[in-house]
């Protein structure tokens, strides 16, 4: 079987820390009852833009945004959640699910497995452990340089790429395996993009399995009891939750697909939507997490996880729009609303 290295294409190389993605920088988050928060001057000076808010966002935004945000974030972010993720495990989502636990990507042994927004790699380093050949991308130089620290605490190597998931640089039909924990998906502006892309390097019958926050979190505030168990914001407002600085420049972005969304943008790239997993909360975890804890966790989902697959003798390069269903927003876009500000998912 040839090397991870022959997955990359013309567009990119694969080297000890990638140096393929975007050079600008990005970042993610979510919630609470509408109030008004404080305000700055838009760009151009003509309206006070609020410091955080839902606003539709072009992807240039969300791809500057997150890369500015996880740069920044990402030393604290290992720091604060590391011992839970442990340093060469895959962890699924602050419920808890381990791969070692419930199997959903298979045995990757001998396979070429890619980790779709890998932040410390601590997933990429446990495939790795499984016999697989992974490779683990991200767009943020800044959780790459916390993945590199961990290869080197751990003595466990993998490959990483800096790259954007919605133009990934690697060749089609190069991937077994691809897979994600709360990676890419929700911080992009368009992730029917990433769909598609990931659609393209899959081999006939490779797997996609991604982690992302549970669409009805999208309904209810960023509290983890029962002040997160109320509805104050429409399930069906796809625009996304951002913050600004003080200039008017989203530094933050999340984005939001109903399920419905969800299920018509995988069908659409060409794949098969195997399972949808909604992961309870486990009895005896008192652990929260940002919006996930015990006491909402009892009652509704906060995460959930998508697997899905290329159909053998197919090349995920033909399938796009060949999906029974096109994904579309037909929902009247409203006047930009205040919102208190989000916890951020990861």
């Amino acid at each position: 079987m040839e090397s991870p290295d022959n997955i990359a294409d013309s567009t990119g190389t694969i080297d000890s820390i990638g140096t393929t993605g975007p050079t600008d920088r990005t970042s993610p988050s979510h919630t609470g009852p509408s109030h008004t928060g404080p305000s700055h001057t838009d760009q151009d000076g003509s309206a006070p833009l609020p410091a955080y808010g839902y606003r539709d966002i072009d992807p240039d935004t969300a791809r500057r945004a997150s890369r500015f945000y996880w740069d920044d974030a990402a030393a604290d972010y290992q720091s604060e959640h590391g011992a839970f993720l442990g340093d060469s495990d895959f962890c699924w989502c602050p419920e808890g699910l381990r791969e070692s636990e419930i199997g959903l990507l298979g045995d990757v042994a001998g396979k070429v497995v890619l980790e779709v927004g890998c932040g410390g790699a601590q997933c990429a380093r446990w495939l790795r452990g499984q016999g697989a050949r992974v490779v683990g991308f991200d767009l943020s130089g800044g959780q790459l340089d916390q993945a590199r620290a961990l290869g080197i605490r751990t003595g466990i190597d993998v490959p990483l790429v800096q790259a954007d998931a919605t133009a990934l640089p690697f060749a089609a039909a190069s991937v077994d395996v691809a897979c994600s924990a709360f990676g890419a998906v929700p911080f992009v502006a368009d992730s029917g993009t990433v769909m598609r892309e990931i659609a393209r390097v899959l081999r006939p019958g490779g797997r996609w399995v991604f982690s992302t926050t549970h669409p009805f979190v999208w309904c209810l505030p960023d509290d983890p009891d029962e002040n997160g168990l109320r509805v104050f914001h429409s399930y069906f407002d796809r625009r996304a939750y951002t913050e600004h600085d003080e200039q008017g420049s989203a530094i933050y972005t999340e984005t939001h697909r109903t399920m419905g969304d969800r299920v018509r943008e995988i069908v659409a790239a060409g794949l098969i939507l195997l399972d949808v997993i909604e992961s309870e909360w486990p009895p005896g975890q008192e652990r929260a997490w940002g919006q996930w804890g015990p006491i909402r966790g009892g009652y509704v989902p906060s995460t959930s996880i998508f697997v899905t697959q290329l159909p053998s003798g197919a090349s995920g390069a033909d399938q796009h729009g060949c999906g029974a269903y096109q994904a579309t927003d037909s929902t009247p876009r409203r006047a930009d609303t205040l919102c208190e500000q989000r916890p951020r998912v990861r």
